[in-house]
């Protein structure tokens, strides 16, 4: 388990807060009594991100602007569309991951009905066939959860890393961006 910070979540989220307003990190590591190293370590890819995203949204906008009125509103509807769908799938992903887990259960209990001595009997046979099918519909409960992941595992292996290498957990659901996946 790393080092306790010395700095309280407070202090450093205003230190992030002046980063990104154009304040040093040298300035503010020797403010804060810590090291520039440690300040560039937690902040550097985190102020690039938001750096980067309103230098997305400021290229939005002027891209925006150059429409006309009908295509400026054109395209805030499919902006709206695609979050919804975005969004709709990702329900759909859970509720596909919960019958999907559910489905499972239920062919685990029905491995108990087969007769270990007589594994091709009747009763063992008709509890194999309904394994057979629920496994099915499990998995085909759970392909559109599993195509987001695909989609996403980029995103996925960058949160897992972070997690892993910052003392705070990482709240995954937090701002991901899930892309559309048709179904193969």
């Amino acid at each position: 388990m790393g080092r306790q910070s010395k700095l309280t979540d407070a202090q450093w989220e205003k230190i992030g807060k002046r980063l990104l307003a154009g304040e040093s990190p040298s300035a503010l590591a020797r403010e804060f009594g810590v090291s520039k190293s440690t300040i560039s370590g937690r902040f550097s890819e985190r102020v690039q991100n938001v750096k980067d995203v309103a230098n997305q949204i400021v290229a939005t906008e002027n891209a925006l602007s150059k429409l006309n009125i009908s295509e400026q509103i054109a395209a805030r509807s499919l902006a709206d569309d695609l979050k919804a769908i975005s969004e709709h799938l990702a329900g759909a992903a859970r509720f596909g991951a919960a019958t999907a887990h559910r489905l499972s259960g239920i062919a685990h209990n029905k491995a108990s009905e087969i007769d270990d001595a007589a594994p091709m009997d009747e009763g063992s046979r008709t509890a194999l066939g309904n394994i057979a099918v629920l496994t099915k519909m499990a998995n085909e409960a759970s392909e559109i959860g599993l195509n987001l992941l695909k989609a996403n595992k980029d995103t996925i292996d960058e949160l897992n890393k972070r997690g892993a290498d910052e003392s705070s957990p990482v709240n995954p659901a937090r701002g991901t961006v899930f892309k559309i996946v048709r179904p193969a």
